[in-house]
């Protein structure tokens, strides 16, 4: 079921998302060469809890981390670990916080000092592709609006789109329906309307579009080693288009 939220819980959700965008900005100054993706979620943690809220994912159908670190060709749902990042990596980070009972949940994706002209073309194109479906978000259109303008412009720039993980709805839990898949047909879907409260996320490959589990039953990577890249923001449908709910 689709839950359209009264603007109580849409205050509650925004401040929710709001908790997880000040997380990303806390660890940017961290992302250098050396430190290790558990430093960073301790990091990341002990922030989310200064500010008054739970790690989302921590302890969600077991993983044990509190945020998801997911490097190079790994797609998302990475587990922090011991692992140091190096100059010219690429780096997904996944930050859900749970502020009153209500989730905020927003991924992005960091160079490393300096990457490679094909990793920077992964790192615009996805960001763009994710504010491509973002234009399609008004009340009326169709989840499939919202794929479709995403697939378009993804292979448009030649990105693979991973299929088998989607955007979701946000609310009391980290992830409600609706889904919201990263490609689609025009006019086909679920209507969106006011108070709807998703999270639109393209995960793109600058190979193929194929995936696989690693053996940690959590991180996901690219089948044929590519790069991949992730961003993702929580929003809520307004009565005229939608408003980003994990930005300032």
């Amino acid at each position: 079921m689709i839950t359209l939220r009264s603007q109580r819980e849409i205050e509650l959700l925004k401040q929710a998302g709001h908790i997880v965008y000040l997380t990303h900005q806390h660890l940017r100054p961290y992302l250098k060469e050396g430190i290790t993706t558990k430093e960073l979620d301790q990091i990341a943690e002990a922030f989310i809890l200064s500010q008054g809220a739970t790690p989302s994912f921590k302890g969600y159908d077991g993983f044990p981390g509190s945020i998801c670190t997911s490097i190079n060709q790994e797609v998302v749902h990475g587990i922090p670990g011991n692992h140091k990042i190096k100059d010219g990596d690429i780096i997904s980070i996944d930050i859900g916080a749970c502020y009153k009972g209500y989730h905020g949940d927003s991924a992005w994706s960091y160079p490393v000092g300096k990457v490679s002209d094909e990793k920077a073309y992964l790192l615009k194109h996805t960001e763009l592709a994710l504010y491509e479906g973002l234009k399609q978000v008004k009340p009326g259109n169709r989840i499939g609006d919202i794929g479709c303008a995403i697939e378009t412009y993804a292979t448009a720039h030649h990105l693979g789109v991973v299929r088998e993980l989607v955007g979701h709805g946000v609310g009391t839990n980290v992830h409600e329906e609706p889904d919201v898949p990263n490609y689609g047909s025009p006019h086909h879907g679920p209507v969106l309307k006011e108070g709807m409260v998703i999270a639109i996320e393209p995960m793109l490959n600058l190979g193929s579009q194929d995936i696989c589990l690693c053996d940690d039953d959590w991180t996901v990577e690219t089948l044929d080693g590519s790069p991949s890249a992730h961003f993702e923001h929580t929003i809520v449908v307004t009565k005229d288009g939608y408003q980003i709910l994990t930005g300032e």
